[in-house]
C-alpha cells in the first residue's frame, strides 16, 4: 500500500475543560468543574486564538507543504479549532469518531486525587497493569484507542496516499500515532508520556521519506504560536488518570 506525503496531527486549543481541569487538581479538589459532556466542551478564548494562529500558519505554508485534506475529532473542541485553523482555506474536512478522545469510564471528570480517594481499588489495578493496558470500567486503555488509530491508519493510506492529511483531536492520539508510525514500544511510548505534555494546538508530523516510509519531522511544536503572538498551554485533557 502507497504511504501518505505527509501526516500530521495538532491537538485542539485549550478548552475551557482543560482550564478546570487544572483548577482542580491545583485546588487538591475530588471533581472538576464540569458544565458539559466532554464531546460539548467548547475552547476558552485562548483556546480560539491558539486556533486562528494556527490558521494563520497553515496559510502562510508554501503551496506544497499545505494539507490536501484533514480528517477531525467530532468533539466540539476540536471541530472548532479545525473551522478556525482552516477558514478561508479550500482544505476539505471530514470527521472520524475514530479521532475522538479516549474514554475514561467512571473515572471521567475525576482529579488524580480525586480517583484515589472514590476509587482506591482501580488506582491500585492501573499501578498493576500500567498506562497502556488499564482499562477503566465504562472506558478505554491505551491499547483500545490503538486499535481505532489503527484502523484510521488503513483507511487513509488507501484512500489519501500520496497526499498530505492533516489530523485534528486529542493529547493522548499524539502519543498514540507516535508508537504506531514510528513502531515504538510501550517502554519507549511510557517514557514519553513522562517526559512532554501535550501543547494545545501542538504540531507533531511526518514526511514520507525515500524509501516511502513515514519520518518524524516535528513533535509537539508550538514555535508557530510564538511566531503568531499566541500564548501555548499545556493543560490536561477534561479527566485525570490515577498515579
Amino acid at each position: 500500500m502507497a504511504e501518505l506525503a505527509a501526516l500530521w496531527i495538532i491537538r485542539h486549543g485549550e478548552s475551557t475543560a482543560n482550564v478546570a481541569a487544572t483548577a482542580a487538581e491545583t485546588s487538591g479538589a475530588e471533581l472538576i468543574d464540569l458544565t458539559h459532556r466532554d464531546a460539548d466542551v467548547p475552547l476558552s478564548a485562548t483556546g480560539e486564538e491558539q486556533a486562528r494562529a494556527t490558521g494563520r500558519w497553515l496559510a502562510g505554508l508554501p503551496e506544497a507543504r499545505r494539507p490536501d485534506v484533514a480528517v477531525v475529532s467530532p468533539y466540539l473542541r476540536a471541530v472548532r479549532t479545525a473551522e478556525l485553523a482552516l477558514a478561508g482555506s479550500d482544505v476539505p474536512a471530514s470527521r472520524d469518531e475514530r479521532l475522538r478522545d479516549r474514554e475514561l469510564g467512571i473515572l471521567d471528570g475525576l482529579t488524580s486525587f480525586g480517583v484515589r480517594q472514590r476509587h482506591p481499588d482501580e488506582a491500585a489495578r492501573r499501578a498493576r497493569l500500567g498506562k497502556f493496558y488499564y482499562r477503566p470500567p465504562g472506558g478505554e486503555s491505551w491499547a483500545d484507542v490503538v486499535l481505532r488509530l489503527r484502523s484510521l491508519l488503513g483507511d487513509l493510506r488507501r484512500d489519501h496516499a500520496g497526499r498530505r492529511v492533516l489530523l485534528v483531536g486529542h493529547d493522548a492520539l499524539v502519543f498514540l500515532l507516535r508508537y504506531l508510525v514510528e513502531g515504538l514500544t510501550e517502554a519507549e511510548l511510557m517514557a514519553l508520556t513522562r517526559a512532554h505534555a501535550i501543547a494545545n494546538c501542538s504540531v507533531t508530523g511526518w514526511t514520507a521519506d525515500p524509501a516511502d516510509r513515514l519520518a518524524p519531522v516535528a513533535f509537539n511544536d508550538v514555535t508557530h504560536l510564538r511566531r503568531q503572538g499566541a500564548h501555548p498551554t499545556t493543560e490536561d485533557e477534561v479527566h485525570a488518570e490515577p498515579v
